[in-house]
């Protein structure tokens, strides 16, 4: 009864998202059907049922009395005003509207601007997602029944989205984990225990010094199974030299790993021509393409990429997905499994897809292929406006990294004489950050800043601005306005 009610109410609003009013008011119907109220749960106060934007949320939680408690207000049964529970009285909407209204009053004046952080799941995302969450539950593996047939089809489609993104050419190329972090633990451990055991002499790793932390600390542990690692040093743009790498290569090196995008300051590097280096001097290439996917074009044929780490949640799909490209060619690559267990994705990852995760990454992946173009140029319009609006309303500002080969999405700007995480606190209606997620608890200084010449002082005074897909020029404004003002003011108090 409950799938019938909830599927019957299947309604969108223009955000894709259940109209909570519909939902709400046939999932209390469904507790209505108990005289005795032996069963009914909604009554007898077994659930604390709230909305948040739209969504309902029913947490389990018993009370001592048959009282439905929720933000502190009581509702009692007996009440004569309080009407049957499956219609629109005004007992149950008022308390819906204060709640969505208390929220939306909240954020109002909030705005994201942490889009290297992660992005919100776009709503055609969530759209396609939601039956995999509710009555399409199948296990992809499960091959004897129509359950797990619509499940594998599912997953094999978001496989083709994925290659579609990227011009692969073979389904089998994409292997599924749960995020970028694997995906860079299996490229790296991967490749490197499985070449070296082959063999011994093969035992050299080249990257650069401002990858992404995973890669560093991936290479860190693997330096500590007796692998050489080379960091080669980028110049002052955030770029590595094509003749270093090319300087790098020995003998024994197996593979070279260096970041498409860089998640901290948005330099693109030269991934086509480190391709075709690799492919004449015989190495594998991979590229950590977390920052890139979905975002800047791809073409794993053209330029020569060998393995490549995606992360969902960082193309406007969900978290907790991700996966790693594997070319299929010959001599076919081969690397050992971090996982073991059923030997799902080619013996490579092993455990239960999580097929709603990977159907959500799949429509990402395929709605970025029909929207990358305008996304860029609304990035680039909105990059370009607060560069031009702070240069001309402050001094002593420096925009970090390459300004041409670059994401414009992704912007970093060191403001003098101001301490970076006191212009965050003093902006702590706009959600901006000092650096990588991943280590923005820290205070100390950006190794990627430092890395491409930055002092230590100028480093301090950086933050990252993230632009994405759903922000608005009216926070772009609101952004400019608000750092002009705090950087005057912390600017005036500062004793530098």
């Amino acid at each position: 009864l409950f799938l019938n009610n909830f599927s019957s109410t299947k309604e969108h609003s223009e955000h894709g998202q259940v109209k909570h009013e519909n939902f709400l008011n046939n999932t209390l119907q469904y507790g209505e059907n108990s005289q005795n109220g032996s069963t009914n749960n909604l009554k007898n106060g077994k659930y604390n049922m709230y909305v948040s934007e739209g969504n309902v949320n029913i947490n389990e939680e018993k009370y001592k009395d048959n009282n439905i408690s929720s933000n502190n207000t009581q509702y009692n049964n007996n009440s004569s005003n309080s009407g049957s529970l499956n219609d629109e009285g005004p007992l149950w909407k008022d308390h819906i509207d204060d709640v969505v209204n208390e929220n939306k009053k909240k954020k109002m004046n909030r705005f994201y601007l942490d889009s290297q952080a992660t992005t919100m799941i776009d709503p055609r995302v969530l759209d396609k997602m939601l039956p995999y969450m509710t009555y399409i539950y199948g296990n992809a593996h499960s091959r004897n029944h129509f359950f797990g047939w619509e499940s594998e089809k599912a997953v094999e489609d978001a496989r083709t989205n994925l290659l579609n993104l990227i011009n692969g050419k073979n389904n089998k190329e994409i292997i599924f984990t749960s995020g970028a972090t694997e995906s860079n633990n299996l490229a790296l451990i991967g490749i490197c225990t499985y070449y070296n055991k082959l063999n011994k002499q093969k035992n050299h790793i080249i990257t650069s010094q401002i990858e992404h932390k995973c890669i560093l600390q991936t290479c860190r542990f693997l330096q500590t199974k007796g692998f050489e690692v080379t960091y080669l040093k980028p110049d002052t743009n955030g770029l590595v030299k094509l003749d270093d790498i090319k300087n790098s290569i020995k003998d024994n090196t197996i593979m070279a790993s260096f970041i498409f995008v860089n998640n901290e300051i948005g330099v693109i590097q030269d991934i086509e021509n480190i391709g075709n280096l690799c492919k004449e001097k015989n190495i594998l290439f991979h590229t950590d393409a977390s920052q890139a996917a979905g975002k800047v074009p791809i073409d794993v044929q053209k330029m020569n990429i060998d393995l490549m780490s995606m992360s969902g949640h960082k193309l406007y799909g969900p978290k907790g997905i991700g996966a790693l490209y594997i070319k299929r060619k010959k001599p076919n690559i081969r690397l050992n499994a971090l996982i073991h267990g059923g030997g799902q994705e080619r013996g490579l990852r092993s455990g239960t897809l999580p097929t709603h995760l990977i159907v959500g990454f799949g429509e990402a992946a395929k709605v970025c292929s029909l929207e990358m173009n305008r996304d860029e140029k609304k990035v680039r319009y909105f990059f370009n406006y607060v560069k031009d609006y702070l240069t001309k309303h402050l001094d002593y500002i420096v925009f970090n990294g390459c300004q041409i080969n670059r994401y414009y999405g992704n912007m970093n700007i060191s403001f003098l004489f101001v301490e970076g995480e006191s212009l965050l606190m003093s902006l702590n209606e706009i959600a901006l950050s000092s650096g990588s997620a991943c280590t923005s608890s820290t205070l100390e200084p950006s190794y990627v800043l430092r890395s491409i010449g930055i002092s230590e002082d100028i480093a301090h005074t950086s933050i990252r601005i993230g632009f994405n897909r759903f922000t608005t020029f009216f926070e772009v404004q609101q952004l400019c306005i608000n750092l002009v003002k705090s950087v005057e003011r912390l600017r005036s108090i500062s004793p530098l």
